[in-house]
């Protein structure tokens, strides 16, 4: 006899399952589709997200900005170095603490990133369309709260 692997949104991929898995299950779905939407770009969802901050907090250090991102210092270093190269970002010196090394996004990183943003766009409808405004607000508040939480930011 075989059995059937429930889908996503079935069993306990669905309403009665772990809420870690659901939102493990949520973000592995929005990845992959904002892999698909940024691939002729040759951007990852990764390099997105690292882009994204430091053109939201310039001269942002690679240790912060591997914080805000919830990614690895070895990764976010590798990612910037791939941006470096691609002339989206460049690094200079922190004045006033030499070894630390200030992250800038680029005319062209800032143009990539309005690229991307266009592809990501319907993706995020995509998202907000699953709920209504208002949903979508406490939906919004809700997954900032757990994330604030368990990070220990609260």
């Amino acid at each position: 006899m075989t059995r059937r692997i429930p889908r996503a949104g079935e069993g306990k991929r669905g309403p009665e399952g772990y809420l870690g898995y659901l939102v493990r299950q949520a973000h592995v779905a929005v990845r992959a589709a904002m892999d698909k939407a940024l691939a002729d770009l040759d951007v990852t969802s990764p390099q997105f997200v690292v882009l994204t901050m430091i053109v939201a907090y310039p001269g942002v250090s690679g240790a912060d900005l591997a914080r805000l991102t919830f990614l690895t210092p070895q990764t976010v270093n590798l990612i910037v170095s791939n941006l470096v190269k691609a002339g989206a970002v460049e690094k200079s010196a922190d004045p006033d603490h030499g070894r630390i090394l200030r992250l800038q996004a680029t005319e062209a990183g800032e143009a990539l990133l309005k690229r991307c943003k266009a592809r990501i766009g319907p993706v995020e409808e995509q998202i907000a369309g699953l709920v209504g405004r208002e949903d979508e607000k406490v939906v919004r508040r809700w997954l900032a709260a757990v994330g604030a939480k368990l990070v220990g930011e609260r």
